[in-house]
């Protein structure tokens, strides 16, 4: 009996390439030494494949549709799907699956590091140092900006938003959020934070993290009007997605001292960065490192794994995005 066939669009560790080629044919691209794959190659490897274990690459229309017939899942190594046409994929039979939960936390963290990191300018301070400049101490060296005291407003409280609304509490801040649905009040109460629409949380706020998904409703969320909102003190903090910004309007305002500063670690075009952003020392920059622990990245490659191991061998798969697939083949 033949066996079917993966795709591995990513690095994976040896035990886990061991573990899925003790059940598939595997063929391997690995995006960390080689990079992404653009439209028609990834369509050439994908082909003939029943899943595909993905990391970063855009997967099309086209591909599920050349495809049909063949592909039954594709194991997205990421909670967001924007990388994906999942009505696509569904039209035409094929299993998505992400990887929530296990990232929560340190994306978190990460959230909270970068607001530290601009506000009390950690990356000014550590060039300062590099630069052999630091021999006196004058009284006024890289003043910065308060944390505790302030308000951090999240645009997005999902299970991330959420977490880093308690990390900033126990740094004294005071949290607003803004989501399309609210929360219920009592659950608000217990978490102790306090709903505002878009345009008063960014006239409100000092710190705005931006923790939502990318969707065409979120697609240059923040762009010149919204960036004029925001207080002249405050910073912009994007560990989402990088399009939810307006790149461009930002490096404007941030010209134009419309805002104080900005810490991402994603970017509009990325990997591409705006080459202006390099230059300014309000602006602090990670290479979409947010999940990057050692421990979260094996996890999140481990689930999505999981799922593509039982897509395709009828066990209960673990984290569907598109379950109405699930159901319709049973």
């Amino acid at each position: 009996m033949s066996r079917l066939s993966v795709f591995v669009h990513s690095w994976i560790p040896d035990e886990l390439r061991a573990r899925l080629e003790s059940r598939f044919d595997v063929d391997s691209h690995d995006v960390f030494a080689d990079g992404l794959l653009e439209s028609e190659p990834l369509k050439e490897r994908v082909g003939g494949s029943a899943g595909v274990l993905l990391l970063g690459a855009y997967v099309g229309a086209e591909i599920f549709e050349a495809s049909a017939g063949t592909l039954r899942v594709v194991a997205n190594i990421a909670v967001g799907v924007d990388n994906i046409d999942v009505d696509a994929a569904t039209r035409n039979g094929v299993l998505v699956t992400n990887t929530p939960g296990v990232l929560d936390a340190p994306v978190a963290d990460m959230s909270m590091a970068l607001v530290l990191a601009v506000g009390r300018r950690l990356a000014e301070g550590d060039r300062y140092v590099r630069a052999g400049r630091f021999r006196t101490f004058p009284f006024s060296l890289l003043w910065s900006a308060d944390i505790g005291g302030e308000t951090l407003g999240i645009i997005g409280l999902g299970r991330i938003g959420k977490r880093v609304a308690s990390r900033a509490q126990s740094f004294g801040m005071k949290v607003c959020y803004h989501n399309r649905n609210r929360l219920p009040d009592d659950e608000a109460a217990a978490l102790g934070v306090e709903w505002r629409s878009l345009s008063d949380l960014l006239a409100e706020a000092r710190y705005v993290v931006l923790l939502c998904p990318l969707t065409p409703e979120t697609h240059h969320l923040i762009g010149a009007p919204e960036l004029a909102r925001m207080r002249s003190d405050a910073f912009l903090i994007n560990v989402a997605r990088g399009p939810v910004v307006h790149e461009q309007a930002l490096v404007e305002a941030l010209r134009k001292e419309e805002i104080a500063g900005a810490a991402l670690d994603v970017y509009e075009f990325e990997p591409k960065v705006e080459p202006a952003l390099w230059e300014m020392n309000n602006v602090v920059l990670t290479p979409h490192i947010a999940s990057a622990t050692r421990t979260t990245r094996l996890a999140m490659i481990d689930l999505a794994a999981r799922n593509l191991e039982a897509a395709l061998t009828g066990g209960d798969v673990p984290t569907p995005v598109n379950p109405e697939v699930l159901r319709r083949s049973s």
